[in-house]
């Protein structure tokens, strides 16, 4: 017994309700979408010796990965605040598109240089896919709903972490490395549709037209792209003090600095100073940045030392890793649904990062002979420490802000943990990188280096797979030696990040949307439920959503 003006009931109800449907399959849309963004990240580590192979430019190979990077970090603040000026289906649109269209060029590419083009172009729309997939489940879910969401979300970068190099593995070995981007076309085609018809968002008011911070734009644009070089190219390309690295970190500051003045003077800034105004959304984002440096820190090399001291192939590697993916998946998905049903968020993030912590100091024990189940077993305690927090960390920023705002603050959050991870991968491998080479030059001194080929620093897992063991225990040694005590040198990261969460001030997460009546987020019996289905229907049907929240309030009680 409903009327026409049920169609303003909430978006999520519960399994039975038509509205539940449409958000699964909006939210298997979106989820689409973020895989692509995340497998596209590492789908092609393992491919990359083949690519290089077959189209050349060597010289040019850490770019298909780098530009990659750079184009998906300038772009994550931008695509924050135009949707949230112009609407987000039609940006979230049109970046699958052009991911898409980066991906048909990767597919078609006869030189390393078309390549990196490609993969430029799929960092610009590969940056908001991450980003308006979120801001979207925000704009239909309320937070106190959002967070077995966000559990979700947690567990696909779980999954495209482990999948992305076996599937590039694959692919390479099989059909093809070209597949690595014609699978994007199917995958880019099913997140349209599901952006197109499910995606129903409220109409917002505008007050004029909308003035867009261009110049805010382009100065975060050269300042992150300075950031990036600086721990891209310093210790690798450039020794950190050198000229380019200094004058790219010194470019980097005036950057920043003049970014600033011009979003204090801006009308719709990229990134409003403001944000930094509450305490949540300040301790989270420099959380999530210190998270960020801790955990890419560890997890970009951790593959490396597994191959050169188990002396696994790369493919068994990435198997290995599933402990501390599976431990994410389980931990995000778990602390999401129970967000969910109490309303309790603070100790997720809290207790996840004390435990990612103690896993790092567990795996700062790690020797040569160590057990490859207890390896295993360490990385999925770190895993687990992980999947607490990660994307309860975007909830939180979330739940600080109106909807008309919420784009902006989730992607600056994720603006400066993906500099947090950039900054952790880059300062990890430089120092790991420099402290391999003297290890292996101490550990191998009186060998005969051809003998061990660290001469020509032709190491390889399976050239030291086959060396015998009076040269090849040394050269394990080294690894060990150099990464270890990288893993303790990291357990102050996450006891910064630890101080900076107990600071954030849980409060009560929002149960209804913008433009939508209050969501019950708690079950209740048939008979209350089919009566809230009558007041909605009959008694309720011109009234409005504060009216309508009065109502119930009345009649059910404060339990939403």
């Amino acid at each position: 017994m409903t009327s026409p003006t049920t169609s303003r009931r909430p978006a999520v109800r519960d399994a039975k309700d038509g509205g539940s449907k449409h958000i699964v399959l909006l939210f298997v849309g979106l989820m689409t979408a973020m895989l692509m963004a995340s497998l596209s990240q590492t789908i092609l580590a393992t491919a990359l010796p083949t690519i290089v192979g077959e189209l050349g430019g060597v010289e040019s190979m850490t770019w298909v990965v780098t530009g990659y990077i750079l184009a998906s970090t300038i772009m994550m603040p931008v695509y924050g605040r135009i949707p949230d000026l112009l609407g987000r289906k039609p940006v979230l649109i049109s970046a699958i598109v052009l991911f898409v269209a980066g991906s048909i060029v990767g597919g078609l590419a006869n030189s390393i240089g078309v390549l990196i083009v490609a993969r430029v172009l799929q960092g610009i729309g590969g940056g908001g896919l991450m980003i308006l997939s979120q801001a979207a489940i925000a704009d239909v879910v309320p937070a106190r709903e959002r967070g077995k969401y966000m559990g979700i979300m947690g567990a696909v970068f779980a999954v495209s972490s482990v999948a992305g190099p076996l599937l590039g593995g694959w692919f390479t070995e099989g059909p093809g490395w070209r597949w690595s981007f014609w699978i994007n076309i199917p995958l880019g085609v099913l997140a349209i549709i599901a952006a197109v018809f499910f995606l129903k968002l409220p109409k917002r008011e505008r007050t004029g037209p909308a003035k867009i911070d261009y110049l805010g734009m382009t100065l975060v644009a050269a300042a992150t792209s300075a950031v990036v070089l600086v721990c891209t190219w310093g210790g690798s390309r450039y020794d950190w003090a050198s000229p380019q690295i200094l004058g790219l970190g010194a470019a980097a500051l005036v950057l920043a600095g003049l970014f600033a003045y011009v979003e204090t003077k801006a009308t719709n800034p990229v990134i409003p100073l403001s944000l930094f105004k509450d305490r949540n959304f300040t301790m989270s984002t420099i959380a999530g940045l210190l998270i960020g440096v801790a955990m890419f820190g560890v997890v970009s090399y951790v593959p490396t030392y597994i191959q050169m001291v188990s002396g696994v192939n790369a493919t068994v590697a990435g198997l290995l890793l599933i402990p501390m993916m599976g431990g994410l998946l389980i931990a995000s998905t778990l602390s999401g649904n129970r967000v969910a049903k109490t309303g309790r968020y603070k100790m997720f993030p809290l207790v996840g990062t004390i435990i990612m912590g103690f896993g790092l100091i567990l795996m700062g024990t790690l020797t040569i002979s160590t057990p490859t189940w207890l390896m295993c077993m360490f990385l999925g305690i770190f895993g687990v420490g992980l999947g607490l927090g990660q994307q309860i960390l975007v909830l939180i920023v979330q739940n600080s802000f109106p909807n008309t705002i919420v784009g902006t603050a989730t992607a600056s959050f994720n603006y400066f943990k993906q500099v947090g991870a950039t900054i952790g991968s880059a300062i990890v491998g430089s120092i790991f990188a420099s402290r391999l080479t003297e290890q292996l030059t101490a550990n191998l001194a009186g060998i005969d280096a051809s003998a061990s080929g660290a001469a020509t620093g032709s190491l390889t897992p399976e050239i030291v797979a086959d060396l015998p063991d009076a040269i090849r225990t040394p050269i394990m040694l080294a690894y060990n030696e150099a990464m270890i005590p990288l893993f303790l040198w990291m357990v102050p990261v996450a006891l910064a990040a630890v101080a900076v969460l107990w600071f954030v001030k849980e409060k009560t997460l929002e149960t209804s949307v913008e433009g939508a009546p209050a969501v019950p987020v708690v079950a209740v019996d048939d008979a209350e439920a089919e009566l809230e289905r009558i007041i909605d229907g009959e008694l309720l049907g011109a009234t409005e959503p504060a009216a309508d929240t009065a109502v119930r309030g009345e009649l059910f009680g404060d339990r939403r």
